[in-house]
């Protein structure tokens, strides 16, 4: 698909785009908040219409036949949730060995809602020692947009509480579903 069609389908069904901060090579980009299956295509349609190469993991079931191809032609990689693996020494690996990588996450790891946001984007992002970009998928306002880019070397706590402060006013699709308060650090 073209970055014209992309962005005229994401026009058609309402939506704005923002910008992103295109000079990054490298970054963790936090996407949230990840509330509804509708995410993931609003997102690839925003991520072609932007013209960006952004990679992602998913759970290994998305990649088996008879779509699994798909997902590996939109820059994912699969993950066995049920193995003990080290995902984020995994996608470390990936920034190390690229020129270019933008790696996309949500900071829940899932739809549902969460008591307390996944730490894995941070440590990835510490590891890699690679900017956090957070963009914000609000449903309500039909907006994606990006939020402040948070410099690699903070303190989890600090960065945590960045992120559920940016992305507690973005709602999302399901709003009950997102980001609170709740998951501030104790």
């Amino acid at each position: 698909m073209s970055k014209r069609l992309a962005y005229i389908v994401l026009r058609v069904w309402g939506w704005r785009l923002g910008t992103f901060p295109m000079h990054l090579r490298k970054a963790v980009i936090v996407v949230g908040p990840h509330t509804s299956t509708w995410d993931f295509p609003v997102a690839l349609l925003a991520r072609i219409a932007l013209g960006i190469k952004v990679k992602f993991v998913g759970k290994a079931e998305l990649f088996k036949p008879p779509f699994g191809f798909l997902f590996r032609h939109w820059g994912g990689f699969p993950v066995a949730r049920t193995a003990r693996e080290d995902t984020v020494a995994n996608i470390v690996r990936l920034f190390e060995s690229h020129d270019d990588f933008l790696f996309g996450i949500s900071p829940e790891g899932s739809r549902r809602h969460v008591p307390q946001l996944r730490s894995g984007f941070y440590y990835i992002a510490q590891k890699a020692a690679v900017p956090i970009v957070m963009i914000g998928m609000d449903f309500h306002k039909k907006t994606i947009e990006t939020g402040p880019v948070i410099p690699p070397g903070l303190g989890e706590r600090e960065t945590v509480s960045m992120v559920v402060n940016y992305f507690s006013s973005v709602r999302g699709k399901n709003p009950d579903q997102g980001i609170g308060s709740e998951h501030l650090p104790k």
